[in-house]
């Protein structure tokens, strides 16, 4: 007989080397290849859908394309969507004409996504971002190695001031990446033709009440009620017309799910266009990746999006020197009110990767890092170092908790006088 002392020491050790737990083995998740396919564009004063396919040969006319693809490491999730679009517009007329909440069936399944824990995915998305801005021929278009180096410029003439974008796809169309425009504007590093509707968005999506800074502001809708008073009922009301993008969104993503009935669609912006992704996504359950997106919560809510079990199937990325995504970029003197936008919301659905470049990086926070080239060449090219030595790739997405915006305006049932 052993000792009690010794037993207690060597009975774990041999049932350590003579018992083996079971485990499955576990399927690694593939790195998918992915080509474009198609260019986008909505025109913004109808709800017309134009569309490019974009064919082999086009490819080869244009100069620098060579054969191939572009990988992206995947990692399963969990989503919910909606039983029906049908039954999500019904569920959301209800809430907005009658305040009333109906009961929506919401399908879980488990899909393929973005490996967000990877600094080389989300590199990649980003350069798909900022090339959903430009053409090929523009110096600013990001080479994305062989099979995204490309596109065929339709729906990007002078004159188109509407939804605009890249489709991208794998070649066996199981995965879709619908790529969103963000804000083209000269006070965010660039302008165009899509300006005007850009801040028209901009600033009934992301303000307290209708981008109602000081008096001297003409406000983008009639809802202000003196002092700090907003009537909620006419913000809700504004936020419906068919001229803002987040309708049109919604019939993009309908005709690409016509188009490729059967593939797992993703999608991704900057800014505006990340905004508009991430509330597409918790439209339709698609897996969603953003950068430096401002606030969206808000505008969720104010359009009565049906709000799904969980919306930890979009993800932001942003860092702490940006104003926009922080929800600092506002009052009188700001950058953004000198340039005539309202960026007043900070608070964002699902998760959130955040990079504090002003505490490990010694970042000033500023405007013009915003932008989506700043993300890409001074925080995604490179490791970051807070995360490397706690042995992960980029910062842990976390959910904002307790987060506040807009706390000292009242908004309430006040009817115009």
């Amino acid at each position: 007989m052993l000792p009690t002392a010794l037993a207690a020491l060597v009975v774990p050790l041999i049932n350590l080397f003579t018992h083996k737990t079971w485990q499955p083995a576990q399927e690694p998740c593939p790195t998918l290849l992915f080509e474009l396919r198609h260019l986008h564009a909505v025109a913004s004063n109808s709800s017309r859908i134009i569309f490019t396919d974009v064919s082999p040969d086009k490819l080869q006319a244009v100069q620098g394309y060579s054969n191939g693809s572009y990988p992206i490491r995947t990692r399963p999730i969990t989503t919910h969507r909606p039983s029906s679009f049908t039954a999500f517009a019904r569920a959301r007329t209800r809430a907005l004409r009658f305040g009333e909440t109906e009961w929506l069936d919401w399908e879980e399944e488990e899909v393929l996504a973005p490996d967000v824990e990877s600094r080389e995915v989300l590199l990649h998305l980003a350069k798909m971002t900022n090339n959903a801005y430009v053409d090929p021929d523009d110096p600013a278009w990001y080479d994305l190695n062989e099979g995204w180096n490309t596109s065929y410029p339709f729906g990007w003439e002078p004159d188109a001031d509407g939804f605009r974008g890249h489709v991208f796809a794998t070649a066996d169309n199981s995965t879709v990446v619908l790529s969103i425009k963000g804000t083209s504007a000269s006070v965010f590093g660039g302008a165009g033709p899509t300006a005007k509707k850009d801040k028209l968005n901009d600033n009934l999506l992301f303000s307290c009440c209708c981008a109602r800074i000081d008096w001297t502001w003409t406000t983008v809708c009639g809802c202000y009620r003196g002092g700090w008073k907003c009537d909620q009922n006419c913000l809700e009301r504004s936020l419906i017309e068919d001229s803002l993008f987040y309708p049109l969104g919604t019939d993009l993503y309908n005709n690409i799910t016509y188009m490729y009935p059967k593939s797992n669609i993703w999608i991704i912006g900057h800014s505006l266009g990340g905004a508009l992704a991430s509330l597409l996504g918790a439209t339709f359950g698609a897996p969603v990746v953003t950068f430096e997106s401002p606030g969206d919560r808000l505008a969720s809510t104010r359009l009565h999006l049906p709000s799904p079990p969980s919306t930890h199937h979009i993800t932001h990325v942003y860092h702490t020197a940006d104003p926009i995504a922080m929800g600092t970029c506002n009052g009188v003197l700001s950058s953004c009110a000198l340039g005539g936008y309202a960026m007043e919301t900070r608070c964002h659905l699902g998760k959130s990767i955040v990079y504090d470049t002003v505490t490990n990086a010694s970042w000033v926070v500023d405007i013009r890092t915003h932008g989506i080239v700043s993300v890409i060449e001074r925080l995604l090219s490179d490791p970051w170092p807070p995360s490397v030595e706690v042995g992960r790739e980029v910062p842990e997405a976390t959910v904002e908790l307790d987060c506040l915006e807009c706390f000292s305006w009242d908004f309430g049932n006040y009817p115009k006088v």
